[in-house]
């Protein structure tokens, strides 16, 4: 072998078996000295990052000590769009609901041990589907250390939630307060087309439900939880027309609002209502129809009806006399205003589009204008033929509910009663 072929051979990376056969015992051994060195510094390159991912797994696992942090009862202003969720309040059986989320952001970012032991309350408990604008809640939280600056509660929390929950602004809060027994009030808002509806007698009918009032008639009764009690006030009650739709010339499609504000609300009570002002709206009933439901002696018994979808309803203001003074995050507010404006785009995009179906089809109907959007507000089969409310078969009455769970020993009446004088 040459001289030249020699060395192109042993600046080779690699050799076949043939080609190692060839090279002299001193160069075998160097090359077995260098694969040695190469191996051993691998090995150390593997240990130390191993040793990092150990390391690393150790502090993850190592318990958070809330010990070593202050504590803040704090209230927090939550948005939400409930469309996609089993409604606010954490179920065993789903974890799809807006409060398993939040106390999942709540622990991942460690500003909570347990859901049991940061004296936790909510403002309104909003159904499957039901959103909120302004959605309390009150809790206390791991606060910075002294000398450090304030926890950005916002940020550490969206980062972690979905975006369709969004926290938009926290404040410092006495250590007795409650998000759901301080609320002085609840205004929610029912979103509704137009359409046949018509709104002059929706007025009338909500009218009568200005006062105090009992609704037993206008809620679902939900005695096997203990609530025997169904009288509440009203403070507004009100609907107002507060957008038009511009691609379709048509009264309508103009969007309407239902407002209804009071201290405490019923079990569906906002939904039982409206489920009857769209039939007062229908012309089916009269606006009275509201007065005779309130007035528990001519009709003791709720009649059977349908209950109003849950998608257009929000919980749109909570009151309290702590409000002023929250603590904004500006950025914050423009990253969540960027987000609402992202779905306001794709909701917007398609509701064009549907609207621009509905003007080719009626210009294929030559002019014939149909106006039937309310049929879409209401849960369950529509009869061909209206039977009116007070001619219904009616739900079991509220005396013979209780009798029922009492014999069952599932409801003390007498601890209820003791209850509510002790209030």
């Amino acid at each position: 072998m040459s001289g030249a072929k020699a060395g192109v051979k042993r600046r080779k990376q690699t050799f076949t078996s043939e080609e190692l056969t060839e090279l002299p015992k001193n160069e075998l051994i160097e090359r077995i000295k260098q694969l040695e060195a190469h191996n051993k510094q691998l090995k150390g390159i593997l240990s130390k990052h191993n040793g990092s991912d150990e390391r690393e797994n150790l502090k993850r696992k190592r318990p958070f000590d809330f010990s070593k942090y202050p504590k803040m009862h704090v209230a927090f202003k939550l948005l939400y769009f409930g469309w996609e969720y089993q409604g606010f309040a954490a179920l065993e059986e789903s974890c799809d609901t807006i409060e398993h989320h939040l106390f999942a952001a709540l622990h991942k970012s460690c500003l909570v041990e347990s859901k049991e032991t940061c004296n936790y309350f909510r403002c309104g408990r909003t159904d499957k589907t039901v959103s909120a604008f302004d959605q309390v809640i009150s809790l206390t939280v791991r606060a910075a250390k002294e000398g450090e600056p304030p926890l950005e509660y916002c940020k550490m929390l969206n980062s972690l939630l979905p975006n369709n929950i969004i926290v938009i602004a926290w404040k410092q809060v006495p250590d007795g307060f409650s998000a759901r027994f301080d609320c002085k009030k609840r205004t929610y808002k029912y979103l509704f087309p137009r359409g046949d509806l018509d709104l002059t007698a929706m007025e009338k009918g909500a009218a009568f439900l200005i006062g105090t009032h009992d609704y037993r008639n206008l809620c679902k009764m939900d005695v096997a939880n203990g609530v025997i009690e169904f009288i509440r006030t009203v403070d507004n009650a009100g609907i107002k027309v507060i957008s038009t739709n511009s691609t379709l010339n048509n009264p309508g499609y103009d969007m309407c609002e239902f407002t209804l504000t009071s201290k405490g609300f019923l079990w569906h009570q906002v939904r039982c209502i409206v489920g009857v002002l769209v039939l007062i709206g229908r012309k089916l009933e009269n606006p009275e129809i509201i007065q005779h439901l309130l007035d528990i002696e001519k009709c003791p018994s709720k009649p059977q009806y349908g209950l109003a979808i849950g998608e257009p309803l929000q919980l749109f203001r909570c009151e309290y006399e702590i409000d002023g003074d929250w603590e904004i995050d500006r950025h914050n507010l423009e990253c969540v205003m960027q987000s609402l404006q992202q779905q306001w785009t794709l909701h917007t995009v398609k509701s064009t589009m549907v609207s621009q179906m509905i003007a080719g089809i009626e210009n294929m109907m030559e002019g014939q204008t149909l106006c039937r959007q309310s049929s879409a507000l209401i849960q369950g089969n529509k009869g061909k033929v209206y039977t009116p409310l007070l001619q219904r078969p009616t739900c079991e009455s509220l005396e013979a509910r209780i009798a029922h769970y009492v014999e069952k020993k599932r409801l003390d009446i007498n601890l209820k009663k003791e209850d509510k004088m002790a209030a």
